[in-house]
């Protein structure tokens, strides 16, 4: 069949691996809320109901697969806050992130608040964390995940995210930001296509505001992580291209111990600054989850 991303195949290595990967559906995964109850409370629990279990990465034990469970949102531990189903490399990013206990923390366009509550949870429910949602109708899910998730640090606020007031600079900042969505495709049957969105090319202007925004209310010294779900160089390395030529910034390597590729420095006509070779690419094929981009920035 042709492919809807062949044009990426030169910079995605094991393209037809890669292809491959999409035929396939995405892998059920779950994060323990340890806001809520520990890991070694918790799977006992799990494991009597007949589900079986894989860790996600090395190390972290709240990461975890489950080989024949459908629908975690049914079980009795997802309506007490104990798991939260999200994907593998959604979990990555606040990983990569890594905001501690104590910290000052702006997630930029926060709902449906899987990486928020994960935050509070890595800042074990310490500091306090901007959970910043234009649209009142994502609100909504973002305030029930967080409840039901038990965080107590966080307040939703309502602003557009290119121009979160700047009255406040934060330890860290969280830019998951609007995209074209690329990396959730999965061909599930022959009928099914994928569909671009119909601002994809409003995008990258988008997205370079949103960054800005975010550097400019950073500390000294403090990190953001610029994520998307997508494999467009455009929306990726182009927008951190674009704030290493505005700012004052730096990008800090990303070692998960997870397999990704680094960012590209070349992609049609445009050329990147060598620091993207610091950005993390992960790819289907490697983590059997959602494709994503990640960039670590520092303001110096």
């Amino acid at each position: 069949m042709p492919h809807v991303f062949e044009k990426y195949s030169e910079f995605i290595p094991e393209f037809p691996l890669f292809r491959e990967a999409l035929l396939g559906p995405l892998p059920v995964h779950f994060r323990i809320n340890r806001l809520k109850i520990s890991p070694q409370n918790l799977l006992p629990l799990l494991e009597d109901k007949g589900i079986q279990l894989g860790k996600s990465m090395e190390g972290d034990d709240t990461l975890y697969h489950a080989w024949n469970l459908d629908s975690p949102g049914n079980l009795l531990e997802y309506a007490l806050g104990y798991i939260h189903p999200q994907a593998f490399t959604s979990c990555l990013a606040s990983k990569a992130l890594s905001p501690g206990e104590g910290a000052y923390v702006l997630d930029m366009c926060a709902s449906p608040g899987g990486k928020t509550s994960h935050m509070s949870q890595l800042m074990n429910g310490s500091g306090l964390i901007v959970a910043n949602e234009l649209y009142p109708s994502r609100q909504i899910p973002l305030g029930n995940t967080l409840e039901r998730l038990g965080v107590m640090n966080a307040v939703i606020t309502g602003y557009q995210a290119q121009q979160f007031p700047m009255h406040q600079r934060f330890d860290f900042i969280l830019a998951d930001v609007p995209c074209s969505g690329e990396g959730r495709f999965r061909k599930l049957s022959d009928g099914y296509r994928y569909r671009e969105t119909p601002r994809k090319e409003a995008l990258p202007r988008l997205q370079k505001k949103i960054v800005l925004r975010g550097f400019d209310l950073l500390k000294e010294k403090g990190e953001m992580l610029y994520a998307t779900c997508t494999y467009n160089p455009e929306e990726n390395e182009g927008v951190v291209d674009f704030l290493l030529n505005h700012r004052d910034a730096k990008l800090l390597p990303i070692d998960l111990g997870i397999d990704h590729e680094p960012g590209i420095l070349q992609w049609r006509d445009s050329k990147y600054d060598r620091e993207l070779e610091k950005a993390a690419r992960f790819y289907p094929h490697h983590t059997n989850s959602v494709g994503f981009f990640m960039a670590r920035i520092v303001r110096l």
